[in-house]
């Protein structure tokens, strides 16, 4: 027999699914193991009634298959394409970028799984390289990726990338590196005009603090949260009094929710959503501030849902 606070709470649940945005969907193919390819997690989100996905790979562009997906596979959810600067497209690559933004792609993220403070991190902390995905196949060494120089200067070639962003009109994340490099990497960005700006899971490889977050939202930076990193997952590391924390250094209005998820061995994308927001009514946050950050924050930051 259904219990009746559970069967009022998953209609709620079902009810904040409708319109429900993912900027950050690791399905497969990819390098990494994957238990959902990316038709699969489409279907899965048009399911739910979710309004948008982004597809997101360390190593390859995603607006091909984000194109093919919306033209052969149409819903009611939109599939949106990315480009990660790791060391696959040349690192901090000014024409990568400017080929993928020209074939549609939403967001650009700064090196991750090859920023240099990802590697330092992979070398230092072994919780940190236990827990973040191992290739299936063994690749050449990795070279590091810094956003600035050794004077602390954002490099030439990335001040060629806000400025393709901002004619563009697109989305930058600073990926994973090092807060300290993200302070002057943002003043650039806004600075050349880049109006979509946002960081991920900013207390977590960025090494940035609750003081940061409130900074970097003053400086008009969005902030991401990875799912996976709130509820039972192998990435799991912060409990409820952090993500309260971090979503008060933000505010409701600067704070949306992404999935981080798509990995073998835990939920799914929309289960992770699913998760998420019953975590976040348990914790009492009224049902219009979820909706929020699980879904009006993130449509209006991307612009394209």
């Amino acid at each position: 027999m259904t219990n009746t606070a559970d069967a009022t709470s998953n209609a709620q649940i079902d009810r904040l699914m409708k319109g429900a945005v993912d900027l950050h969907v690791h399905s497969g193919p990819s390098l990494m193991p994957r238990a959902v390819d990316h038709i699969e997690v489409v279907r899965q989100a048009a399911d739910a009634g979710m309004a948008a996905i982004l597809l997101k790979d360390h190593y390859y562009p995603t607006m091909p298959i984000a194109h093919l997906i919306n033209k052969h596979y149409p819903s009611d959810v939109k599939t949106l394409g990315a480009i990660v600067l790791n060391n696959p497209l040349g690192g901090l690559n000014p024409s990568a970028v400017d080929y993928a933004l020209k074939q549609g792609a939403r967001v650009v993220w700064m090196a991750t799984a090859h920023a240099q403070n990802h590697l330092d991190h992979d070398k230092k902390d072994a919780d940190f390289k236990n827990k973040f995905p191992v290739n299936s196949k063994k690749t050449v060494a990795s070279i590091g990726c810094r956003l600035v120089d050794a004077a602390g200067a954002v490099t030439d070639d990335v001040k060629l990338i806000l400025d393709l962003i901002a004619e563009a009109d697109a989305a930058v994340s600073g990926g994973h590196h090092h807060i300290d490099e993200l302070w002057p990497f943002y003043e650039e960005a806004k600075a050349r005009g880049v109006r979509r700006m946002f960081l991920n899971h900013p207390t977590y490889v960025n090494d940035g603090t609750f003081e940061d977050i409130g900074q970097l939202v003053r400086m008009g930076v969005m902030i991401e949260h990875s799912i996976c990193m709130f509820i039972p997952s192998t990435f799991y590391l912060f409990d409820h009094d952090h993500l309260r924390k971090a979503i008060a250094a933000a505010g409701v209005d600067n704070t949306f929710f992404g999935s981080d998820l798509g990995q073998k061995n835990n939920p799914t994308p929309i289960e992770g959503f699913r998760q998420i927001i019953r975590l976040l009514l348990d914790l009492d946050y009224a049902e219009d501030d979820v909706r929020k950050m699980v879904a009006g924050n993130a449509a209006r930051f991307i612009g394209d849902t």
